[in-house]
């Protein structure tokens, strides 16, 4: 998906809403039609349970859990941090201290539940292979071009707002997620910190783990050399610790269980 985007990009980029609607126009309908091809090759087994294997395989490609943990743990564990965070994260991270790494760590790793675990195996449980792939390329296209910059404003405004609108329920369902399982079941002030973030999807995840946590996120952070004022995602304590990443880190065997068991019901029902 990257390189197909990548190759667009080199031959057809105009700085044009429309070309970016045709990029993710032709992205969508050739990972669908793949998909969907592969999909029909599955189904000539004429076995269930093949089926099941061989699409669990191939979405499993689509589903970041133990990736995205290893990508934050290694960062708080490593004797170069600010490198290592400088390629989870699009801030300014040269000047960043040892407490604005860990927020950063705890705001990707929260943002990323919901874009790299809940959403993929959303898409999945409602449309198969074929939503996950989907959906996947619709991810894929916003991380690549979905900016706000002079190159990419128009190019990659319907790659960002297409990316919003298929986020919407999941980015709420992770949230309630890492409420329920910080045992704050009551606790629904998240609510009112997530409206405060730019994004229509990212507050609501980086607030529940901000409540859950006992912390404020978010804050002003520079971009591109330029401070960015933004508002805290939270009530607690502004110093972030290390010991605080790993307690975000702990609601990932927690939510991977939860998940495993409702597609796991689901299946069998199915079946």
């Amino acid at each position: 998906m990257g390189k197909y985007i990548s190759w667009f990009e080199k031959n057809f980029y105009k700085n044009s809403i429309f070309r970016g609607f045709i990029l993710n126009i032709s992205l969508l309908s050739l990972v669908f039609s793949i998909s969907f091809f592969i999909t029909l090759i599955f189904s000539l087994f004429n076995n269930i349970y093949i089926e099941i294997i061989l699409t669990s395989i191939l979405a499993s490609t689509a589903i970041a859990s133990k990736m995205l943990y290893n990508s934050v743990k290694s960062v708080i564990n490593s004797n170069n941090p600010k490198y290592l965070i400088s390629m989870l994260v699009s801030r300014d991270t040269k000047n960043l201290s040892e407490s604005s790494i860990n927020k950063a760590c705890i705001e990707t790793y929260a943002e990323n539940l919901s874009d790299g675990v809940v959403a993929p195996l959303f898409y999945l449980i409602l449309f198969g292979l074929e939503g996950v792939m989907v959906y996947k390329a619709i991810n894929t296209l916003d991380s690549m071009v979905g900016y706000k910059n002079d190159k990419y404003i128009n190019f990659g405004k319907f790659s960002a707002k297409f990316d919003d609108i298929i986020n919407f329920i999941p980015a709420r369902l992770t949230a309630i997620l890492i409420i329920l399982f910080s045992l704050k079941i009551d606790n629904l002030k998240f609510i009112k910190y997530a409206n405060l973030h730019e994004s229509p999807n990212a507050g609501y995840p980086i607030s529940a783990m901000a409540i859950s946590l006992n912390i404020s996120l978010g804050g002003d952070t520079s971009y591109f050399g330029k401070i960015k004022k933004k508002p805290y995602f939270g009530d607690g304590r502004k110093k972030i610790l290390k010991s605080d990443v790993l307690g975000s880190l702990k609601f990932k065997n927690k939510i991977d269980i939860f998940l495993i068991i409702i597609i796991s019901l689901l299946t069998f029902i199915n079946i």
